[in-house]
């Protein structure tokens, strides 16, 4: 993808990701090295996919047993606090703990000591992360013997260590592991931003890092498919979706190496965003930055409205300020409806209880001066 900075390229990525419920991660080109110079190598992408898809995996299973983790936590929160042999006082205690009274009670239990799914990871040498150990356990050790420990917390405090332990006796992390793998080869998505920071222009063999053009070769294989080692097993990559994106300002697509050109074939150029674009912006999101204006200063007890023509206002400024001075596309916004609210912001104190009105004519009078041609550098982001 290329564009502009401000058009929206990570975003469409990410939103792609999320109606396929798709493992996805975003990383920046500039961040990685070629093999053998210090720093993280390319191959680390694929791990922290894995990561974030064992998390995401997790989260499904934990979502899919919600009922029966919610009744069973709830009926040993309350043998901790009347008994198992009481049914009674368990009827009542229960419906307190329904109801939400009990949240604050302080009770004491046998919980098993923190043991994370992915142990500390140290890297061994100058970048290669390859190299990882984690001390394992295992369970038969010393007869099936457990350590625990006893931890004393309210209920509100104690109910996600409850639900973690049911979870891990319902589901095997086998399983997860193997889902994840599978999630992350089947429907994986790499959002690699940045891309044009790591190729020099034609005929300058020289740049700012001496190992960009290394990070192109060490993608090639990456993208062409190939297999990358895991803590939690081996993964294909020859299925996963790689997207690049860059605004190629002092370079051109055609300077990347050519080899990696053909394992990205699919070209989209975005144009910058203008007026009707920003208006959009401002008031088809569910939560955009106007509604989020408004909520922001309810909390100070006054109310803020913002007709409509004065929303249509600030897209033509922020509009007109991105043709002038530096096209920073969407981010305009934030400067532009900061800078209208920033007297209400620093003084809310004052307008309690009050109503205020944004108008078109309001904007125009403090906004006036960052369309003046003499003096824009202090409004450059």
């Amino acid at each position: 993808m290329i564009g502009p900075t401000g058009v929206g390229k990570t975003e469409i990525a990410r939103r792609l990701a999320k109606i396929q419920n798709a493992p996805f991660i975003k990383v920046e080109a500039t961040k990685f090295t070629e093999v053998g110079f210090h720093g993280r190598d390319v191959d680390q992408i694929i791990r922290d996919l894995v990561d974030i898809a064992v998390i995401a995996t997790k989260d499904k299973l934990k979502k899919r047993y919600a009922a029966r983790l919610k009744e069973t936590v709830n009926r040993k929160i309350v043998e901790i606090l009347v008994g198992s042999k009481n049914p009674d006082g368990q009827r009542i205690w229960r419906e307190k703990l329904e109801n939400g009274e009990l949240e604050n009670q302080i009770i004491e239990f046998e919980a098993p000591p923190n043991q994370p799914d992915a142990a500390p990871q140290k890297p061994f040498g100058g970048g290669g992360e390859a190299f990882k150990f984690q001390l394992a356990i295992p369970a038969d050790l010393f007869g099936g013997l457990q350590f625990r420990s006893k931890k004393k917390m309210t209920i509100s405090e104690a109910r996600p260590v409850f639900e973690q332990m049911e979870l891990d006796k319902l589901i095997s992390l086998d399983k997860v592991h193997r889902r994840a793998i599978t999630s992350v080869e089947q429907s994986g998505i790499v959002f690699i931003d940045e891309i044009d920071k790591i190729c020099n222009p034609a005929g300058q063999s020289h740049g700012p890092d001496a190992s960009a053009e290394g990070v192109q070769r060490d993608l090639l294989p990456l993208i062409e498919g190939t297999t990358i080692s895991t803590r939690i097993g081996n993964v294909d990559t020859s299925k996963i979706l790689f997207i690049a994106s860059g605004a190629f300002h002092s370079v051109k697509p055609s300077d990347l190496m050519p080899e990696l050109q053909g394992r990205l074939p699919i070209r989209v150029e975005l144009k910058g965003l203008g007026q009707q674009d920003l208006y959009r912006i401002l008031t088809e999101p569910q939560v955009n930055m106007i509604k989020q204006q408004i909520e922001l200063m309810r909390t100070e007890n006054f109310n803020l409205r913002f007709t409509d023509k004065a929303v249509m206002e600030i897209a033509r400024v922020a509009s007109e300020v991105n043709d002038t001075v530096e096209n920073i596309g969407a981010r305009r916004l934030h400067t532009v409806v900061e800078r209208i609210v920033e007297d209400y912001s620093y003084n809310c104190d004052r307008f309690h209880g009050q109503e205020v009105v944004i108008t078109e004519q309001y904007i125009k009078e403090h906004l006036g001066d960052m369309l003046l041609k003499t003096d824009l550098s202090k409004f450059i982001l």
